[in-house]
């Protein structure tokens, strides 16, 4: 039996969860309207939002409406619907990201793991330090199946790759820093003063590390009053999100086994950000793979650790990212034949 087409409180609800996801720049560039039934919602690249010096290929476009996605699910079985995923359904559409069909009821029996919906609201990007404690194996292991279950592979680094991604990575941030356009992209994000709904606020900024081991992303030439730099740990967590494929479809899946690992890790207590900067330079990107873990295209970097979590950042309205105009049609429509 299929279930109701969605109301409006139901599709606010659902756009508003699924604008929660971590972007670039927290750029936020998707869009979602209702399909023609009002059964489910079509998902869709805001490409006026996108970063296209440090994103030219639009890779880190796809992962963050990928990410968007993946909260649209989760927010789809809290109100008890099925969603029912097509990814890039329409060739002639090219910013049609996703199409997720509402229209059948959940299963009765529970996802296996945690119900991730309520970490939604709790995970944000921390740019801190982080202490000195390992993350339990048991736990990586645990993100390491959540991404694989998205078909992506989370490879958690030992020390020789943790100190070979974070040379490039710091590689990286030296190229773009040098690059005054990409630089003035990225300060165009910025949102030190006026409040505003994107971009990164100063308090989400995060120091420097005081010394120099852990290349966090210089937003800013000046240190900011209220982010002296701080002693970060010795030698971080991270871990590469890698996929088979490097098209958009690989994207869109890196970005829900991104926030599917990430809603996980905030479950656990884990704080997480990402080491963005070598993703963006080909052939940093390149260098980040390891030979030993076969063919791969690495897609983001994940910094994972224990400590203070990180400041929300500003959301879009969501009547700025819901188009309901076919929506408040077919409804007009439906009264009038009443």
């Amino acid at each position: 039996m299929n279930e109701p087409s969605l109301t409006l409180t139901q599709l606010r609800f659902l756009a508003s969860a699924a604008g929660a996801a971590p972007s670039l720049h927290n750029s936020q560039p998707w869009r979602f309207a209702p399909t023609t039934d009002s059964s489910g919602l079509r998902v869709y690249l805001d490409r006026e939002r996108a970063v296209p010096l440090t994103d030219p290929d639009g890779r880190a476009l796809h992962i963050s409406v990928g990410a968007a996605l993946f909260n649209l699910r989760l927010s789809a079985l809290r109100l008890g619907r099925d969603p029912q995923v097509r990814m890039l359904p329409d060739p002639a559409e090219a910013d049609l990201a996703a199409e997720i069909g509402l229209s059948h009821p959940a299963p009765s029996a529970p996802p296996s793991g945690p119900d991730l919906y309520d970490a939604i609201r709790h995970r944000h990007s921390s740019r801190r330090p982080f202490i000195n404690r390992d993350v339990p194996e048991a736990v990586l292991g645990e993100l390491t199946a959540a991404a694989l279950g998205e078909g992506a592979v989370l490879s958690p680094l030992e020390e020789d790759g943790v100190r070979r991604v974070l040379a490039l990575t710091r590689d990286a941030e030296r190229r773009t820093g040098a690059d005054l356009a990409r630089t003035a992209e990225t300060r165009s994000w910025l949102r030190l003063e006026e409040p505003a709904a994107d971009g990164i606020p100063a308090a989400a900024l995060g120091p420097q590390d005081h010394d120099a081991r852990v290349p966090m992303r210089a937003f800013t030439r000046r240190t900011l009053p209220t982010t002296p730099p701080e002693r970060f740990e010795a030698l971080p967590q991270l871990a590469l999100l890698t996929t088979h494929g490097d098209t958009p479809a690989d994207w869109l899946r890196a970005g829900q086994a991104m926030q599917r690992v990430w809603l996980l890790a905030t479950a656990h207590g884990l704080r997480a950000s990402v080491l963005h900067q070598a993703v963006e330079w080909p052939d940093t990107r390149w260098g980040l793979r390891d030979p030993a873990e076969g063919v791969g295209h690495v897609q983001l970097v994940l910094r994972l650790g224990y400590g203070p979590p990180g400041p929300a950042t500003p959301r879009r309205p969501v009547d700025e990212t819901l188009d309901l105009t076919d929506h408040r049609g077919a409804a007009a429509a439906g009264e009038s034949s009443c």
